[in-house]
């Protein structure tokens, strides 16, 4: 189990259903800015922390996760959430 997480095939798996669920809510009738705005954030966040776990370098780290927070602001402005 170590190996699993150290190697960042964990991060894999989660990205996985991150790309499943974007084809269903797709499926569910969304449209592909709402769907990306909403998930591209959690996969930001899952390359720094896969990044992290297989000790890259911290420009690989901190780009991802300085790259969420504006699609972050981006989908909450678009859901008209914290006006």
């Amino acid at each position: 189990m170590d190996e699993f997480f150290a190697s960042g095939r964990a991060v894999d798996v989660v990205l996985a259903v991150l790309a499943i669920e974007a084809i269903w809510l797709k499926y569910r009738g969304g449209s592909w800015l709402s769907i990306g705005s909403a998930l591209i954030p959690a996969v930001l966040m899952m390359i720094a922390l896969r990044s992290a776990l297989t000790g890259m370098a911290w420009p690989y780290i901190s780009i991802p996760l300085a790259l969420a927070f504006p699609v972050h602001i981006f989908d909450l402005r678009q859901r008209r959430i914290g006006k």
